[in-house]
């Protein structure tokens, strides 16, 4: 490889397109590890409703940044991206190609755009106390305590994503200064091909409906009984993620199976939704393929193309 900024190759799209397997393939052809970017994938004994590469897939190329932390952990965007780079730096110090790969569009950002992520630690009583003020008064007004003193993060964060809004001010508090100034980019030295998956929103529902449904049968309702079994709270973050509260819900609240499956679809359609809103709204030359389309013969030497010319 020649050119002064070692690579990085990004895979990203929305959740069910495919990014794992065209990922591995690729990285078998060009000699590369898979560092992941998934906020689910993160943690350890949450295998199949998050579609954690197998580990027959696991098998055929070393992957980072999967089975982190236990699901009560709470790993923070800082630590993801700290652990990240030294997961890619790590890889081109061994010789091989980087492929950061992942739907998480925060982690990717974060990693490709360098954020500067403030290290105001979490303060488990402030944010009950929001918590406590969001519900009583109401979602509109926290989000209206930000805008007094963020007006920027507020035009970025919903008012409807308690969990961001209450950072912002958590932050804000912290250390006297808005999250918007602190967040400032600093690129990484890499020189970056990001390569994006996607397919018709037709196509894409009907596949991941399929995946919800196969997950079932492959013992996803074990897997959450499982978990609370260990004592995993269900309203930990990690146990927010598709499928887990829908299957938590049918465990202890009644739900039918049937109602959870569904339930559980349409919270990832919406979940798919977010995914393209994010990424359209970031996209710094993504190279969008539809994954149906896809020749990985010719993909893969068109990146051992742009690897030799180094630019």
């Amino acid at each position: 490889m020649t050119g002064e900024a070692p690579p990085l190759i990004i895979v990203l799209g929305a959740t069910g397109v495919g990014k794992t397997s065209l990922a591995i393939e690729l990285a078998q052809r060009l000699g590369g590890e898979i560092i992941g970017a998934d906020s689910r994938q993160i943690y350890k004994y949450m295998d199949i409703g998050t579609a954690k590469p197998t580990a027959e897939q696991q098998a055929l190329i070393p992957h980072h940044l999967i089975d982190m932390v236990a699901p009560d952990v709470k790993l923070s965007l800082a630590q993801y991206q700290d652990a990240a780079y030294r997961a890619i730096d790590a890889a081109h110090r061994r010789g091989s190609l980087p492929f950061l790969v992942g739907g998480s569009g925060q982690y990717i950002s974060a990693v490709e755009e360098g954020w500067s992520i403030p290290r105001a630690p979490p303060n488990p009583e402030l944010r009950a106390e929001l918590e406590r003020f969001a519900g009583e008064n109401s979602r509109s007004a926290l989000h209206d305590r930000l805008r007094l003193v963020d007006p920027v993060s507020a035009e970025r964060i919903h008012p409807n994503n308690t969990r961001r809004v209450i950072r912002a001010l958590e932050v804000h508090i912290f250390t006297g200064q808005a999250i918007s100034a602190l967040q400032e980019k600093r690129a990484p030295p890499y020189r970056i091909f990001r390569l994006g998956l996607r397919l018709p929103r037709a196509v894409l529902y009907r596949r991941v409906d399929a995946r919800v449904e196969a997950m079932i049968a492959a013992g996803l309702v074990d897997e959450v009984a499982r978990l609370l079994g260990m004592g995993y709270d269900r309203a930990l973050p990690s146990m927010s993620g598709l499928g887990y509260r829908e299957i938590a819900a049918h465990l202890l609240d009644g739900w039918t199976l049937d109602e959870a499956i569904e339930r559980t679809k349409f919270s990832t359609h919406e979940f798919i939704r977010g995914q393209d809103v994010w990424f359209r709204g970031r996209d710094n030359g993504i190279l969008w393929h539809n994954v149906e389309d896809v020749d990985s013969v010719a993909l893969a030497q068109s990146l051992a193309d742009w690897l030799e010319r180094g630019s």
